[in-house]
């Protein structure tokens, strides 16, 4: 009989095969069904992996967790984004902290992070499977009976880390745990508009988006696709609403400022700018930040002449203008996931969990980490902090 099995070849199963030391390593092995480990360590970021946040403080880091916080903070005091650019810079991957607090790799290449994590798991003598895809797992005497597509093997303690997927969900449900039904946590809006017709591409440096039926909003960044709606302020949004969306079926309104000012703060300066700028074209000079794409469309949903000074802009006018720039309503009627980058809110329930060890507390000897579990937060490598810190907690765990 093998001492350790590990389920699931993503960010948790493979930072605790790294942690677990050569006395456990040797006794380990990892299943993975796919060919290739850590696709979403490959794909995250574009490509470049965006390993953590600079965020170091426990209690400002779960935050930004809308499932998990409180059972979070108590792990992130044991292993928080310090301790993992610690880990990966003692590892000889040096990591760079950007403008916004992500934090990635200097040679903006995820194999940096994906060759570290699997020499590591080598070192310890962990015996990794791929293309091995488990099917069953059955409690034993002495441990459990592992059914995968080339055999049945017993191992004394388990180490589920598959992610979300739907066949992952049903193992544990025969196991006896409880799960919290998944739904996405992660999406963009699809909105059919005409204001946004045409536009993919273009992106706003800010936008405050607000959804005011769950009386819930969020800023940031955000992107025109050939969909609708992107970036960091939609993500952001969608994480937090992502069970009250689902109850809607995706179809809601959402209100929109695309410039740091409200209505009447915008009403003064259009005024300020028409009393400034007379004779200057409308559509010629566009007086926001934002691309002047964008700029012409609203003029063009508000019928605004295409020969018109600022002069000639009336209140009526001025007023539209500012109402679509920050008070914009549009509908959204479905989302798009990122196929790759899918995250879930839901999963295993977090009062079946000992978050001092991530030991089950339904079956001893039973460890689960990462997507499996009902904790998701926000875009920037905060799903990733917590896949660390849980990997980090089990290897403890185990060697204990």
């Amino acid at each position: 009989m093998r001492k350790i099995a590990i389920i699931g070849g993503g960010a948790a199963g493979f930072f605790t095969a790294a942690n677990l030391g050569k006395e456990r390593g040797n006794q380990t092995v990892l299943f993975e069904q796919s060919s290739a480990p850590l696709q979403k360590v490959r794909v995250s970021g574009g490509g470049r992996c965006n390993v953590t946040h600079a965020c170091f403080d426990p209690k400002e880091l779960v935050e930004f967790y809308p499932r998990g916080k409180k059972e979070l903070l108590s792990v992130f005091h044991k292993f928080q984004p310090g301790d993992t650019m610690g880990w990966f810079e003692s590892r000889k991957v040096s990591l760079k902290i950007e403008d916004d607090n992500r934090i990635f790799p200097i040679s903006d290449n995820s194999m940096s992070i994906i060759e570290c994590l699997m020499a590591e798991a080598k070192k310890n003598q962990v015996e990794i499977r791929l293309n091995e895809n488990v099917q069953k797992i059955t409690p034993t005497e002495n441990g459990f009976l592992v059914q995968s597509k080339s055999g049945s093997y017993e191992f004394e303690k388990v180490i589920f880390t598959p992610g979300s997927s739907v066949k992952s969900m049903e193992i544990l449900k025969n196991l006896g745990h409880k799960i919290v039904k998944p739904v996405p946590s992660l999406f963009t809006f699809n909105i059919k508009d005409q204001r946004l017709k045409d536009l993919m591409g273009i992106s706003f440096e800010w936008a405050e988006i607000s959804i005011p039926e769950l009386k819930m909003e969020a800023e940031g960044p955000m992107l025109i696709t050939h969909w609708g709606l992107s970036g960091p302020g939609i993500l952001r949004l969608s994480a937090w609403g992502a069970l009250e969306l689902h109850k809607l079926n995706y179809e809601f309104e959402i209100k929109i400022n695309f410039i740091q000012k409200d209505k009447n703060e915008c009403l003064d300066f259009l005024n300020k700018f028409k009393s400034e700028h007379p004779k200057k074209s409308v559509y010629k000079i566009n007086p926001f930040s934002f691309p002047k794409r964008f700029w012409h469309r609203i003029l063009e949903v508000l019928k605004v002449p295409v020969d018109l000074n600022y002069s000639n802009l009336n209140k009526n006018q001025i007023m539209q203008i500012s109402i679509e720039l920050t008070e914009g309503i549009y509908k959204v009627k479905g989302k798009s996931t990122f196929k790759d980058e899918f995250v879930t809110a839901g999963g295993v329930d977090l009062r079946e969990i000992n978050f001092k060890t991530m030991e089950s507390k339904v079956l001893p000897n039973f460890y689960l980490a990462g997507e499996i579990l009902n904790i998701d937060a926000i875009t920037g490598g905060f799903n990733f902090q917590a896949c660390w810190s849980e990997g980090f907690l089990i290897s403890e765990a185990l060697k204990g």
